[in-house]
C-alpha cells in the first residue's frame, strides 16, 4: 500500500434500538464512543472523515469533515462507504483505500489497519474485513477507491444493500482477532450494551 488509507467512521445509522440519536455520542467511561474510536484510528490513518446524515454541526467538535450519504432513504452502511470513497476520490486523489469502522464500537484495535492490509496483501484480494471469534464484521474493512463506480451501480441499479454479497464478487480477505477478554468489535446497539461496555472499560482499562 503506497499511501495510508483514509479513515472513515460510519455514524449514519438510525439507532432505533437506542431510541434514536447518535450512538457515537454515548459516553463509555469518560469519553464518547466516537472519541474512543477516533483516538484509536487517528494514529493509523493520517486523515479521517465521518459519514453521517442530518445536521453535521453535532460533530463539529471533532474538527473533521462530515460526509452524508447521497443514496436516498438511509440505504445502509454500503451507502456510507460509497460516500467515503467518493469523498476520497474528490478530495484526496492520492488515496487508494479507505478503512471503515462503525461509529458504535468503543474498543477498536490499535493495529486494525495494519492487520487488515496484511490479510488483504496475503490473500491477493482488493478487499479485507475483520473477524472476532465466530463473527465477521463486514463494516470493519479496507475498501479500494477504484471500486466506487461498481459499488454505486450495485446500490443504484441493483438495489443491493447486503455488504457481503457485494464484497464476495470482488474477493475479501479476513483478518482475525480474539474476542476475549474483550471483543474489539463489541458494538453498542442498546442501553444494555452501553452498560456492558462501561463495565468492560472499567474492568479492562487497557482496552
Amino acid at each position: 500500500m503506497k499511501n495510508k488509507p483514509l479513515g472513515l467512521i460510519l455514524a449514519g445509522g438510525l439507532a432505533r434500538r437506542m431510541g434514536g440519536g447518535d450512538k457515537g455520542l454515548i459516553k463509555i467511561g469518560e469519553q464518547t464512543i466516537l472519541d474512543r474510536a477516533l483516538s484509536r484510528m487517528k494514529p493509523q490513518c493520517p486523515h479521517m472523515i465521518i459519514n453521517a446524515n442530518g445536521d453535521p454541526s453535532r460533530f463539529a467538535f471533532t474538527g473533521l469533515p462530515v460526509v452524508p450519504d447521497d443514496i436516498p432513504d438511509f440505504a445502509g452502511p454500503l451507502a456510507g462507504i460509497l460516500a467515503g470513497l467518493d469523498w476520497a476520490a474528490a478530495n484526496a486523489p492520492e488515496t487508494e483505500f479507505i478503512a471503515s469502522t462503525p461509529g458504535d464500537c468503543p474498543f477498536l484495535p490499535h493495529n486494525l489497519v495494519e492487520r487488515l492490509e496484511i490479510a488483504r496483501a496475503k490473500a491477493g484480494t482488493p478487499l479485507a474485513c475483520a473477524k472476532s471469534g465466530d463473527w465477521r464484521h463486514p463494516v470493519v474493512g479496507l475498501w479500494p477507491v477504484a471500486l466506487r463506480t461498481d459499488l454505486r451501480r450495485a446500490l443504484m441499479e441493483e438495489n443491493l444493500h447486503k455488504i457481503e454479497i457485494w464484497t464476495a464478487r470482488h474477493g475479501v480477505a479476513i483478518a482475525e482477532w480474539p474476542d476475549q477478554p474483550v471483543d474489539p468489535f463489541f458494538n453498542v446497539n442498546t442501553p444494555e450494551d452501553a452498560a456492558r461496555a462501561n463495565e468492560l472499560a472499567a474492568r479492562y482499562s487497557q482496552v
